[in-house]
């Protein structure tokens, strides 16, 4: 009995540090989710030779996908269609328990919050013509300790992810 007893205490020892890191995962989920939101707002660009743009709300750490069917970008009617949201609309909010703390605390993409993509799945400098993005964009995710850097190049849009700080 006393054999299971210890057997089962160290099995609990290695356990319980495991589960504090659940915080961590979920912040890697949230930034998972928005390259994988780019990345499908890149294909679908190429797909419809049309303009998508990903729109990045920082004060309620947020964004929607949205069609860009001219030279201005109107969320209210444009946002995509995602069956699995209740809305219907495809929109993230990091305010859902399951992201946990993450935060969406800094969006830059040639000083602006909305990264979009032409009909070659090219990030744009503006709505307005067809010049490519001059810089690589960037978002910063915090939460549980972490902060993460997504980033996006100029001309090609390929997505990296660097972990700045934390465990």
């Amino acid at each position: 009995m006393i054999i299971v007893i210890a057997v089962l205490g160290i099995a609990g020892a290695m356990v319980i540090p495991s589960m504090g890191q659940t915080g961590v995962l979920r912040v890697q989920a949230a930034v998972r989710t928005i390259v994988a939101d780019i990345t499908y707002a890149q294909s679908d660009a190429v797909a419809f030779q049309q303009r998508r743009c990903v729109l990045f709300d920082v004060a309620t750490s947020s964004y929607r996908l949205v069609s860009v069917p001219g030279d201005t970008i109107d969320p209210d009617i444009n946002t995509l269609y995602d069956p699995t949201s209740r809305t219907g609309l495809y929109e993230v909010s990091f305010e859902d328990n399951k992201f946990g703390d993450a935060r969406i605390t800094e969006v830059n993409f040639d000083d602006d919050s909305a990264l979009v993509f032409d009909a070659m799945g090219g990030p744009l400098f503006d709505l307005n013509g067809n010049l490519p993005s001059q810089q690589v964009g960037t978002i910063t995710v915090t939460g549980s300790g972490s902060v993460f850097r997504i980033s996006v190049e100029p001309f090609t849009g390929r997505v990296t992810v660097t972990r700045v700080s934390g465990p």
